[in-house]
């Protein structure tokens, strides 16, 4: 580490960097990137080797957005591939090690920042890739071997894209067919306790975890290899409610690891005690009560939801480690999921999503649904969702009725325990915003319209 220009530790885990202080944006949402760990054969890996496809840190203008791919190979003789999602997630550890650089999210989704002053320092690849070889070599007596390649050109980033997807598809497909209930142990991660202090992610054959990297097979590799580390078993213990995925287990182990302040969590339902939400989730999933459905929205959807309010603003309100009734960080890959919110009516419930994600779940999605669900093409505001919902007669139409029918003596026409929701996104004051939260709430209102004063 002597010769890199900054220092490497893990103090510097957790560093934000803001706007002012940014020197380059590595892909996030006005640009592009991805990451990728693979065990390749001794022969393959040109061991402490660092290339860079592209310009380097020091040929980057202050203030530009850069696409970026990394690409780590490595080799050993104990090194199984089962452990590439792993230490794949691990890449976001070791690389806010180093002073001046930020990394959040994962896989195809994520941004990085590096700040003026490591740039000044003379901070370049090389550098990074060698922190990034010596940290994973120290902690890890399995990887004997590693090289590290960084894309910045397009075009290479593009191709580098692309073969990354396919590796995650492989990954995803093997848990397809598997049940929660065919297992005795889930896993626990808490490698976003930097940013998230209070988040415990609970990864089951049917939930994976909410950054999308680690798989049921992935934290089973894990352990394995650590039993002290960041992935953690879980025994899941009584089945507290089959339906809504809550064990006696997770719950004890979430107490734990929360410090105390989440104590029950629902792996399958996104009302009363929904799971955690951190901060490198690839996707939330949302209520909407104006048609008592659900919305899903990625990183990558660049326009708003029907509340008018973009993936960012929803993201900045949901995550941290909180647990808000109505919100839930997930991966892309539980839409697919057989147990998607299965407590709240699954996909039936499921009223829209952005086109890419429409088109790419299709085949995944009831037949009897997956025509009626709205995108952005569809529905750009609440009042077109719903007339779009009663246009192609949505299952959740016929929820309206049933209420219609139950609420017809003049009782409440929805009762929640708690429910935080934010407005249209309207600005009150400089970087703010509104959040109603209701408790014990029967409401009755015909319309409710409020003005800035």
């Amino acid at each position: 580490m002597k010769k890199i220009p900054v220092d490497v530790g893990m103090i510097y885990e957790g560093e934000r960097i803001r706007k002012n202080a940014m020197h380059v944006e590595f892909g996030g949402p006005k640009s592009f990137g991805a990451e990728l760990f693979r065990v390749a054969g001794d022969g393959a890996v040109k061991d402490g080797k660092v290339t860079v496809v592209g310009p380097d840190i020091p040929e980057m203008a202050e203030g530009s957005r850069v696409p970026l791919g990394m690409f780590i190979r490595a080799g050993g003789k104990k090194l199984e591939e089962d452990l590439e999602g792993v230490f794949e997630r691990r890449m976001h550890y070791y690389f806010n090690y180093i002073q001046g650089f930020m990394h959040l999210n994962s896989r195809d989704t994520i941004w990085c920042r590096l700040n003026k002053d490591a740039v000044k320092a003379g901070l370049k690849f090389e550098h990074i890739g060698a922190a990034i070889i010596d940290l994973f070599k120290k902690e890890y007596d399995v990887i004997e071997k590693m090289d590290l390649t960084f894309y910045t050109e397009e075009k290479a980033v593009n191709k580098f894209l692309e073969q990354a997807r396919a590796v995650y598809e492989k990954r995803d497909a093997r848990l397809r067919g598997m049940k929660d209930e065919d297992v005795d142990v889930f896993y626990g991660c808490v490698l976003c306790q930097s940013f998230a202090p209070e988040h415990m992610c609970t990864i089951s054959p049917e939930r994976i975890s909410s950054c999308g990297s680690i798989s049921w097979f992935d934290g089973r590799a894990a352990v394995k290899v650590d039993p002290k580390g960041d992935l953690i078993e879980i025994k899941k213990g009584e089945v507290l409610d089959a339906v809504k995925g809550e064990y006696s287990g997770v719950n004890e182990l979430t107490q734990k690891k929360s410090g105390g302040a989440v104590d029950k969590v629902y792996l399958h339902s996104i009302f009363e005690y929904p799971h955690t939400s951190c901060g490198c989730f690839e996707a939330i999933a949302f209520y909407i009560p104006e048609v008592d459905g659900l919305g899903v929205v990625h990183r990558s959807f660049k326009g708003t939801t029907p509340f008018g309010i973009p993936f960012s603003t929803m993201a900045g309100q949901s995550g941290g480690g909180q647990q808000i009734e109505g919100f839930a960080g997930v991966a892309i890959e539980y839409v697919r999921s057989p147990k998607f919110f299965i407590a709240d009516g699954g996909h039936e419930r499921l009223v829209w999503l952005p086109k890419d994600l429409k088109e790419r779940f299709y085949d995944d999605i009831p037949e009897g649904v997956r025509d009626k669900i709205a995108t952005e093409e569809d529905a750009t505001d609440l009042d077109s969702l719903k007339a779009y919902l009663q246009k192609v007669d949505h299952p959740v139409v016929a929820r309206w009725k049933a209420e219609e029918t139950t609420h017809a003596d003049g009782a409440p026409v929805a009762e929640v325990s708690e429910l935080t929701m934010p407005m249209s996104g309207m600005p009150i004051a400089a970087g703010g915003g509104i959040t109603i939260t209701f408790k014990n709430a029967k409401i009755y209102a015909e319309k409710v319209i409020i003005k800035k004063k």
